[in-house]
């Protein structure tokens, strides 16, 4: 594409709520009645090509707008920025952001100040796609190993995962990546389904959806447990029993539990044949999961959904904490600190497993672990991605499940944009489904 003089000309953002807590959708332990959310941007230029950026970060109601705040505030560093420069370097932008020397002090880099440049980055990669017409995921397993590596910040990462360790994964990874790519189109991405789960359905409706999920072609599916010992015992029996001894069960306590708490339930749990345990302390206690890796075994240890950055994941595979990386697609800041994430892991040899669900977060999640596939693991055994069937419907490029897999997107970019019908109906507080709703409704 020839240079151009084009440039950010807008940064809109909107606060888009749903009422999943209606239905008790992705009602957990710690989160029994969320509202899915998403602080939402749109970069927005004078290109005349018609593309535009979009991305956002999850929340699940209450503070969105706190969330949206935040990345209005970045808005003074991008308006004016020359389009070409931003999608032939994404990295510059995610430094620039980070390293705002008095933002920064909000974090430094975590917190709602960093998933909101993780929004604002992830906007600029999905413009980036769009305008080299490919799918993120392509984007980046096309690019060169050395461009990828200029846009990870190495900061403090040097003791685990130096540019040149990089550089060599990613010049292995690319070994036999051809064949993998047919294979990817033709069979996607495997996946696992929380869908069943939610603590708050009821048995009937558990053991219905886990029966689905497995003739839908699913391998494993996850429950949500922490609020009651012997009634997630139960459940366990109940959801072993529906999709038999073929398929995985994980268990996901949504960081419910003191350490000796999560050692105790995660034993009393494994009689059901348990894959792993996910999120069973605090995110930040990387010395909690190391000793709960250790007792619980071979039951695996999984987090990192609400790991801060890509410091903590440094931390995790260090301490031997963790047996699966999950990594989240709009936690920490965006695509760049992602790419970090999956090279560390592919140092230690610890597979990434995607956390996704949410809203959009399938949709973003599945090109990051797609690119992994490509260019740095080389493989997806002991891999799958998080799905959950709620949301999809307000995407314009909603995911694909067949068979129990992620089909590999198509469409340029990275598949963040929302339907302006959905963004019209669901802004808070006065889209058209908010607006109809009493003060007690809204404020839920």
């Amino acid at each position: 594409m020839p240079p151009t003089s084009a440039r950010v000309t807008a940064v809109d953002t909107y606060d888009i709520r749903f009422p999943t807590s209606r239905e008790l959708d992705g009602s957990d332990a710690m989160n029994p009645d969320p509202d899915y959310s998403a602080a939402y941007v749109v970069l927005r230029t004078d290109a005349g090509d018609g593309h535009e950026g979009h991305g956002f970060t999850f929340t699940i109601g209450r503070g969105n707008e706190v969330q949206v705040a935040a990345i209005e505030a970045l808005r003074g560093q991008l308006l004016g920025r020359p389009v070409d420069g931003l999608c032939a370097d994404p990295g510059t932008l995610y430094r620039d952001l980070t390293g705002d020397s008095q933002l920064r002090w909000l974090g430094p880099e975590k917190g709602v100040m960093h998933m909101a440049i993780g929004a604002v980055v992830n906007a600029a990669w999905d413009l980036a796609a769009k305008r080299a017409r490919k799918p993120l995921w392509r984007f980046l397993a096309d690019a060169e190993p050395e461009w990828i590596v200029r846009q990870v910040d190495f900061r403090h990462l040097t003791d685990a995962l130096t540019p040149e360790e990089a550089l060599d994964l990613l010049r292995r990874g690319r070994e036999g990546a051809r064949a993998r790519r047919g294979r990817l189109v033709e069979r996607g991405y495997p996946a696992y389904t929380t869908s069943p789960g939610w603590l708050g359905y009821d048995d009937d409706k558990l053991t219905r959806l886990a029966a689905r999920a497995v003739a839908d072609g699913f391998r494993q599916i996850k429950l949500k447990v922490g609020a009651d010992l012997e009634d997630d015992v139960r459940r366990c029996r109940l959801a072993r029993a529906a999709v038999g001894p073929g398929v995985r069960l994980a268990v996901d306590a949504n960081q419910r539990w003191e350490v000796d708490e999560a050692i105790r339930w995660t034993r009393a749990l494994a009689g059901s044949g348990l894959y792993w345990i996910e999120e069973p302390t605090s995110p930040d206690d990387i010395l909690g999961h190391a000793a709960i890796r250790r007792a619980v075994a071979p039951v695996k240890v999984a987090t990192g959904e609400h790991a801060h950055n890509r410091i903590v994941f440094k931390q995790l595979l260090q301490a031997g904490a963790v047996d699966i990386v999950q990594l989240d697609a709009a936690r920490v800041g965006g695509v760049n600190e992602n790419l970090a994430v999956l090279l560390l892991a592919a140092r230690f040899g610890v597979p990434v497993c995607p956390h996704a669900g949410g809203v959009g977060l399938c949709e973003l999640v599945q090109h990051l672990a797609m690119f992994d596939y490509l260019a740095v693991s080389g493989t997806t055994e002991d891999r799958v991605i998080e799905y959950v069937d709620h949301l999809h419907d307000h995407f314009l490029d909603p995911v694909v499940i067949k068979d129990g897999h992620y089909t590999a997107p198509t469409a340029p970019g990275f598949s963040a944009a929302m339907r302006p019908e959905s963004i019209a109906r669901y802004t808070y507080p006065d889209g058209t489904y908010w607006a109809t709703q009493d003060d007690k409704e809204r404020t839920a």
